[in-house]
């Protein structure tokens, strides 16, 4: 299908300059046999040229112009060459507004020379550049048009991709989040604790006093356990957003606390700490103290948190340990610098620790700093897209201002020299004219209706300009031409004013206006058509034209409707695809929430309580196997966690997949409601090696599990050692982290991938030597 659209333009243009050609088709006659030889060799060079306007616009444009220069000197008055055109067409599609001018200038220049070594210096010269320029112009902004419209697409199919990609991993993220938490809340308590009590115990006969001591602490801070757990169990219903309260306070406070364990810490922390940076360094410091108190007991410690161009820095650093650390085995989970950097990733940043030459311990974080101001190449990013915004509005004005023109000096041919001579002064105040007339149309899309009404008044200057100039009737009568500029205001006011409901009084409008305007050009001098104007024709004309522009501008009303309605059709399917992907990321982070919940209330609490009820009772050794059960209990919470409550990684893997599965694969797709055709499988798929089978299903099971409801077509080819797949309606595999997957799978079996932004995916890979991996972490379900 896509083949098809690709090559049947060009071959109808190639047959329409065929039929041409017949003899006795052209009215002008047919060329001799050289001239016949050098156009078929142009249509030729342009229908091929033509077949490359999609994967390589600018050359395909570079030939369309070669075969231009050709046929228009071989039959300059027959041969169309259309196909600059739509290959100019093409470039503005794909290519970025500087290409588009430099385009647009030579497809002109090309135009140009090739109209003024065939015509001469001549008056028709000046028409016939009018008309190339307008047309070219024309083109050149309509492809802008749709190439704004096309980035807009691709923006939100990534935007959507990259929604569905959370939803996918939101569980895991939440799973992730909820252990750091967990790992935070738990081990930094309860680690102080079997710290605090396992040194009474060894220091009993000693230090008597000391038992007390602890036993208080342990009672103190198994409650402030238990409260942070019921705490945190209670958060477990909120959305799990970052709190973006002042934090400097309580990174001081965390300080503070480890400070009354005995450990002499100093600190250094900017006032006013906030946002998501600050609650990570907030976590990397609790985490790192604790790992401090565990693995150097009784080492002095230094935190310092600072800005640095536009960065916060964190630095936790410890001295080597005084005693040996002889409670530290067992007592963590084993995942203590893994969840800092797991915490600094999420904020953006990147997290180094490490021993330091003096024997002790280092953690440093570097952080992006909420507060930063933005980048100054971010603006001018915004200036960019803006600039490039601004380019086709200005083209379709310049071409509705062109051709009327064009038309005005075509008409013009015919006259006498002193006749042109006599009415240049009128013709270029007709210029004039036009130009102010079409001049509102650079704001279409910003104010449509004022611009509407900018047309419409500037047409009543056309009546004026006849009483007081006074533009002969042979003049005046150019600005008839005008009329487009109505018909381009009633589509903007159809296609970007507000509310289509009241955008109805446009036509109807237009229609009075400017039959109107134009009544009153023809009648200002008194003659309609060289004969005098009486009343009856004053009236009976703008009737009658009227009854000729009311359908004009009613189909064109109704293309701006259907062009606005499919426009916020997309537009509103890509906000409810959006919203659903994050409902269903809120229902997975919920489900790990609720599940973490209900484990926090069986597991690590009851262990708590024990330690709370020991350290009342008086048992230091209770209180120890107290606290290490809670830790042991929590352990195995955060290695549930961390499989996802799955049965481990032990368990058995499903078969890899192979091609000859597509066909079970769309089936299931088909059965869960989605519209999926599989085209050319038996044949592409006989004889590939089991690494290229796994490769191509991966392909297309990860383009077709995007997250795009509407329909989709996989088209798999084999053609001269090379396989060919094609995979069509997948907006959200073009682009975003389907895409990026997709991009380096292909490379690695040295393969080549084609994102087009309509949502079609191609992919051509070495049929016999491809070098992927057999059996992959995820299997299909569909296998």
């Amino acid at each position: 299908m896509e083949t098809i659209r690709n090559w049947l333009l060009p071959l109808l243009l190639a047959t329409g300059q065929g039929v041409l050609l017949w003899p006795g088709a052209n009215p002008d006659g047919t060329p001799g046999p050289l001239a016949v030889a050098a156009v078929v060799c142009a249509v030729a060079v342009e229908t091929t040229a033509l077949g490359w306007r999609r994967t390589a616009p600018v050359r395909s444009l570079a030939g369309t112009l070669a075969a231009l220069a050709l046929g228009g000197l071989a039959w300059p008055d027959g041969y169309a060459g259309l196909g600059s055109l739509i290959a100019l067409y093409s470039v503005a599609v794909r290519c970025p507004v500087p290409v588009t001018v430099r385009a647009l200038a030579a497809a002109v220049g090309v135009e140009w020379v090739g109209a003024a070594v065939t015509e001469g210096l001549r008056a028709p010269l000046l028409s016939t550049m009018a008309v190339s320029l307008g047309a070219y112009a024309l083109c050149a902004g309509l492809g802008e048009a749709r190439r704004q419209w096309l980035a807009g697409r691709l923006t939100a199919a990534r935007r959507l991709a990259g929604a569905e990609h959370a939803r996918r991993l939101a569980g895991d993220e939440e799973r992730r989040r909820l252990a750091r938490e967990l790992h935070d809340v738990s081990a930094h308590h309860l680690t102080s604790v079997v710290v605090t009590v396992d040194a009474a115990l060894r220091l009993r006969d000693d230090w008597p006093d000391l038992a007390a001591e602890a036993l208080a602490f342990a009672e103190r801070t198994g409650t402030e356990t238990l409260t942070a757990l019921q705490r945190l169990v209670g958060l477990l219903r909120d959305t799990g957003r970052p709190d973006h309260r002042p934090m400097s306070g309580r990174i001081r406070e965390l300080v503070a606390g480890f400070g009354r364990l005995g450990r002499p810490v100093t600190a250094r922390i900017p006032d006013d700490l906030a946002g998501p940076a600050a609650e990570a360094a907030h976590g990397i410091v609790r985490e790192a103290l604790t790992n401090a108190l565990r693995y150097a007991p009784g080492a002095a410690a230094r935190v310092v948190v600072r800005r640095v161009d536009g960065l916060l820095e964190v630095t936790v650093e410890n001295a080597p340990p005084r005693v040996a650390p002889q409670t530290a085995g067992g007592l963590g989970a084993g995942r203590g610098v893994a969840g800092m950097r797991e915490r600094a990733a999420a904020a953006g940043g990147e997290l180094t620790a490490g021993p330091t030459p003096e024997g002790g311990w280092r953690v440093r974080a570097t952080l992006p700093d909420g507060a930063a101001s933005p980048r100054p190449e971010e603006a001018g990013w915004r200036r960019d897209v803006l600039r490039e915004q601004r380019f086709a509005d200005p083209a379709l004005a310049l071409a509705a201002t062109l051709l009327p023109v064009a038309c005005a000096l075509a008409l013009t041919e015919d006259w006498p020299a002193a006749a042109r001579r006599a009415a240049l002064p009128a013709l270029l105040v007709v210029c004039g004219l036009l130009v102010l007339h079409a001049l509102p149309l650079l704001w279409r899309r910003r104010a449509p209706w004022t611009v509407f009404g900018a047309v419409l008044t500037s047409a009543w200057l056309g009546p004026v300009a006849v009483v007081a100039v006074p533009l002969p009737s042979q003049v005046a009568q150019f600005l008839v031409a005008g009329t487009l500029v109505e018909a381009l205001a009633v589509y903007a006011v159809a296609a970007y004013g507000s509310g289509p409901g009241h955008t109805w009084p446009a036509p109807a409008v237009a229609t009075l206006g400017a039959a109107g305007a134009v009544a009153a050009i023809a009648c200002a001098d008194g003659m309609v058509a060289g004969e005098p104007a009486g009343p009856a024709e004053a009236v009976l004309l703008p009737f009658f034209l009227s009854v000729l522009l009311a359908p004009v501008f009613a189909a064109v009303w109704g293309a701006g409707l259907l062009v606005r309605r499919r426009r916020v059709r997309a537009l509103a399917y890509d906000d409810f695809a959006f919203a659903s992907s994050m409902w269903q990321a809120d229902r997975a982070a919920e489900a790990e929430r609720q599940r973490l919940a209900a484990t926090l209330r069986e597991a690590v609490p009851a262990h708590t309580r024990a330690l709370v009820g020991a350290a009342r009772r008086g048992g230091l050794a209770e209180v120890a196997d107290a606290a290490r059960a809670a830790l042991a209990a929590m352990r195995e919470m955060l290695h549930g966690l961390a499989d996802g409550g799955d049965a481990g990684p032990g368990g058995p893997l499903a078969p890899s997949p192979s091609a000859a599965d597509l066909d079970a694969l769309c089936r299931a797709l088909r059965r869960a409601g989605r519209e999926v055709r599989l085209r050319g499988l038996p044949e592409a798929a006989r004889g590939l090696p089991p690494s290229t089978q796994v490769s191509v299903y991966r392909i297309v099971e990860a383009a077709l599990g995007a997250g795009d409801p509407g329909p989709a077509r996989v088209t798999l080819r084999r053609r001269r050692g090379t396989l060919r797949i094609t995979v069509s309606g997948v907006r959200l595999a073009v682009a975003g982290p389907v895409a990026e997957r997709l991009r380096v799978q292909v490379a690695a079996g040295e393969g080549r991938m084609v994102c087009e932004p309509a949502g079609t995916l191609r992919v051509s890979l070495p049929a016999g030597a491809f070098a992927a991996p057999v059996q992959e972490v995820s299997p299909s379900p569909y296998a």
